[in-house]
């Protein structure tokens, strides 16, 4: 393998929740070395202006590429939704959001093209999906809900039960009242993929049939795994880089998300 298909591939987000997204690479690409940034001192991304956003979301890819990442993951919708753009234009390797992998799954998951998505209020005010949706299918429609009591649910842990089943009939059926004859439901934020049973089973005792849930992580490591193609790392296991703006709670935030406890970590200053 050269030197150039060993370099690491780098993802970023506001917060952990983009672990969620690590997973699913790691899943997909176990071979392949990543190096993960959490702004975790400027979390939430998603209740500030889109000029914000984009300026720290520059903050964080001008991090990884300065570790010499052969790719960018941005595994925050939010900074998706209002900063590739600008991401794109200012990195020397390839950018990949999260909403343009998670429109493409919808629509492979949707027969009627009646589409739902759910995320922070700044993804869903920036229309994103129905923009990236309506340029490749301009007959769907999709409907946006920002849900943003589940992001504290995720991070508390409280992803079963009663109390995350209850707020997931909440919102969703605010989400079918808009449209009832919705056939998939994006899960537009990378902390809901914790969430995913508690939101499917209240999609479709609500809609009275399967609801297909999409998860916008899983979608973004399927676009990697496409974007390296035969150049990915195949033998062993990748080794993972984690750093932090901020430690708070990480030892016991992270693992939920990861899905395995932190080995190492490293606080830094953008």
């Amino acid at each position: 393998m050269s030197d150039e298909n060993r370099r690491p591939i780098g993802v970023f987000d506001s917060g952990v929740g983009g672990l969620t997204v690590v997973r699913a690479v790691r899943a997909a690409l176990p071979g392949e070395d990543l190096v993960y940034l959490g702004d975790t001192a400027r979390v939430p991304y998603g209740s500030k202006s889109p000029r914000t956003v984009e300026r720290y979301s520059l903050a964080c890819q001008r991090f990884l590429l300065d570790r010499g990442v052969k790719l960018v993951l941005i595994a925050c919708n939010t900074a998706s939704a209002n900063a590739l753009p600008a991401l794109a234009a200012a990195s020397s390797v390839p950018v990949i959001g999260a909403v343009e992998p998670g429109a493409e799954s919808a629509l492979a998951a949707s027969t009627s093209r009646r589409i739902g998505v759910i995320g922070t209020l700044a993804t869903i005010r920036s229309r994103a999906y129905e923009t990236a949706i309506a340029a490749r299918a301009p007959a769907a429609r999709v409907v946006g809900l920002a849900c943003p009591l589940l992001v504290p649910l995720a991070e508390e842990g409280w992803t079963h039960g009663p109390i995350a089943g209850l707020v997931a009939r909440r919102y969703l059926s605010e989400l079918l009242t808009i449209d009832p004859d919705l056939d998939t439901l994006v899960l537009g934020c990378t902390h809901y993929p914790l969430l995913a049973d508690e939101l499917a089973a209240a999609a479709g005792e609500l809609a009275g049939r399967p609801i297909a849930i999409v998860d916008s992580a899983t979608a973004m490591a399927q676009a990697a795994r496409a974007a390296l193609g035969e150049q990915a790392a195949t033998a062993g296991r990748g080794e993972l880089a984690i750093f932090v703006t901020d430690a708070s709670r990480l030892d016991e935030l992270a693992p939920r998300f990861l899905g395995e406890r932190l080995a190492t970590y490293e606080l830094v200053d953008l």
